[in-house]
């Protein structure tokens, strides 16, 4: 920084930060460090916080962009305050594909699927004669508390960031069942290794639930496209219908229709 200057307050450098890294593609704590005039402990705790609003992730000796969904994974409460509005519209939309009375329907869990729990009020009571079949502790409290009473659980070890059930009991219950159609969540949506997610626990029961069903939606807003993660679960070719808030482009758009996915929008 240039003699005569003021020093800047955390919120100014962290703005700045995120200005050369949007410019640059990446950005090391050094550069940081010299051109603003403060320690490399400062630039690193500004990374910290930056990370934590999901506006970077840190790498050794830096940062680079932060992509939806992150390459760590984060907690359900934190992915549920994203992108709440096309989540929600996602849920209405998805409500169209239920099947009819006596029907049977698989809830993948995720911030997502958890939005459909919420609008599955109403087809949720015993009227409707749904039978619904979950491995996510959240979507199970969500529809009990709905009055579901065709609830059933499928249980394993908990996973503490997204409430899910995971493990062999889950994926044994999952072999000896059939629905008429599974509501699967995702990381990311790719022309190529179609759907993915960070842990092999979550995704060997993902891959479980699209074999279990009859029909298989994905629920999936637009912020998942063209992006990939550690896991491949399950192949564009595996799943029936996309449901997201934005018409799909390029190479996904392309690849989506090659195998004849249908595509719901709200």
């Amino acid at each position: 920084m240039e003699k005569g200057w003021a020093p800047m307050y955390g919120s100014e450098r962290r703005r700045h930060i995120t200005e050369v890294l949007s410019a640059s593609g990446r950005v090391t704590v050094a550069d940081l460090a010299s051109g603003l005039d403060v320690s490399a402990e400062t630039i690193r705790r500004d990374l910290s916080v930056l990370e934590s609003e999901g506006l970077l992730e840190r790498t050794h000796g830096g940062a680079v962009p932060a992509i939806p969904g992150g390459r760590v994974e984060r907690t359900l409460a934190a992915r549920r305050a994203e992108n709440v509005t096309a989540k929600s519209a996602i849920a209405r939309a998805a409500l169209g594909l239920l099947p009819a009375p006596g029907g049977s329907v698989l809830l993948d869990a995720g911030s997502t699927t958890a939005s459909l729990a919420e609008s599955l009020t109403e087809p949720a009571t015993e009227g409707h004669g749904l039978s619904l079949v979950t491995n996510s502790v959240p979507v199970a409290d969500s529809l009990h508390r709905s009055g579901a009473s065709r609830l059933h659980v499928l249980g394993g070890a908990v996973r503490g960031l997204t409430g899910a059930c995971v493990g062999a009991p889950v994926l044994r219950a999952l072999d000896t069942i059939r629905v008429d159609i599974a509501f699967l969540g995702t990381n990311g949506l790719h022309a190529e290794r179609g759907l993915t997610t960070l842990d092999p626990d979550e995704a060997a029961v993902k891959s479980a639930m699209s074999r279990a069903a009859r029909r298989v939606a994905v629920l999936a807003d637009s912020s998942k496209f063209g992006h990939e993660f550690l896991v491949s679960f399950a192949g564009l070719d595996q799943i029936d219908v996309l449901v997201t808030d934005t018409p799909p482009t390029g190479l996904l758009a392309a690849a989506l229709r090659d195998r004849e996915v249908e595509v719901v929008l709200p």
